[in-house]
């Protein structure tokens, strides 16, 4: 039984350390064979979804929320650049590149919505300040049943109709409900061995379970991709391209303007920079899939694009420690 264990929990490891090619071949297969994923839609989408947010709450623990009360401006301003910037930029492409009004929703959704579950992980990869990143997290999600519709209200409501408490419902019931039982089953059952087995191999699942909506998501527009050809994809790629690549670097020039010490500001870079496309996708699916059904084709896309930039982007981050440790080693022998 150890055996079993230890070799689930390896391929957990090596399933969360290969998200973004996961991601990807699950929306190649579903693009070649929609009918393999046509079963992820509606209900069974948002409990996927609800899986990964308790994923999450598996890991958050008392000591994580202490950083809220223990430095709070720094909380306050990583929060004010999450849903500020984000959606800004989002707001900025739209109407700079005058966006096809799916599109333009598509990635609206993106940027309104709280920060991805991964960012903890790529902000401990590129020495980063874990306890912030977990700490912006906690608090965006917290956030977004409210403030997600309201962005999506004030910045796309006059060009498209937002179901503004509908959008509510559904980010509380994928979003803080799940969190908050993962949380309670954390101080409940946290000192037992069993339940810390469970969350080491709950990252590997969360990859499956990311994979399942992007492959369901593909499958659903397939057709739509197939009449809009590489046109389509390319363009879509490239405002996603350019609206993850500016919130990486506008957030991380808004830390220095703060006086970050290096490690916050490759944390609130990394953390407003990756969304939780998974929940935008989601709420995609539900309100705009009828009218707008390419809206959903920006969060399909951020949500493999996003796992694979922060990878990148946390390589840098560490490439650049190693070449400075590397210069100063001479120095220092000498």
């Amino acid at each position: 039984m150890n055996g079993a264990l230890a070799w689930t929990c390896k391929l957990s490891r090596s399933l969360a350390a290969h998200a973004s090619w996961i991601v990807i071949a699950a929306a190649v297969v579903a693009f070649c064979w929609p009918e393999l994923f046509g079963w992820v839609i509606g209900n069974t989408q948002t409990t996927i979804l609800g899986f990964i947010m308790l994923s999450m709450g598996l890991t958050l623990k008392p000591e994580d929320f202490r950083v809220l009360a223990q430095r709070p401006w720094d909380i306050c301003i990583g929060t004010a650049a999450q849903f500020g910037l984000m959606p800004m930029i989002a707001f900025t492409l739209w109407h700079i590149f005058d966006l096809d009004p799916a599109i333009a929703v598509g990635i609206m959704l993106v940027g309104c919505c709280p920060g991805g579950v991964s960012s903890n992980i790529m902000s401990y990869l590129c020495h980063g300040d874990v306890a912030f990143s977990v700490g912006m997290t906690t608090v965006s999600t917290l956030l977004a049943p409210v403030v997600t519709p309201l962005l999506m209200f004030w910045l796309a409501g006059q060009a498209v109709e937002v179901n503004g408490w509908g959008m509510f419902l559904n980010i509380l019931i994928v979003t803080l409900i799940p969190v908050s039982v993962g949380f309670a089953l954390n101080i409940w059952l946290g000192h037992k061995p069993q339940f810390s087995s469970i969350q080491t191999i709950m990252p590997g699942l969360g990859v499956l379970a990311l994979s399942c909506i992007v492959g369901g998501v593909v499958s659903v527009v397939h057709d739509n991709l197939l009449a809009g050809g590489i046109a389509l994809f390319l363009t879509t790629f490239a405002v996603v391209f350019a609206h993850n690549s500016l919130g990486y670097a506008t957030s991380y020039l808004a830390g220095k303007a703060f006086g970050f010490s290096k490690p916050k500001n490759r944390t609130i870079s990394i953390e407003v920079g990756m969304q939780n496309a998974g929940l935008a996708t989601n709420l995609a699916s539900n309100f705009f899939i009828v009218t707008m059904p390419l809206a959903v084709v920006p969060c399909a896309i951020s949500c493999a694009w996003h796992s694979i930039s922060g990878t990148l982007l946390a390589s840098l981050f560490s490439h650049r420690d190693r070449l400075k440790s590397q210069v100063q080693a001479p120095t220092s022998a000498a």
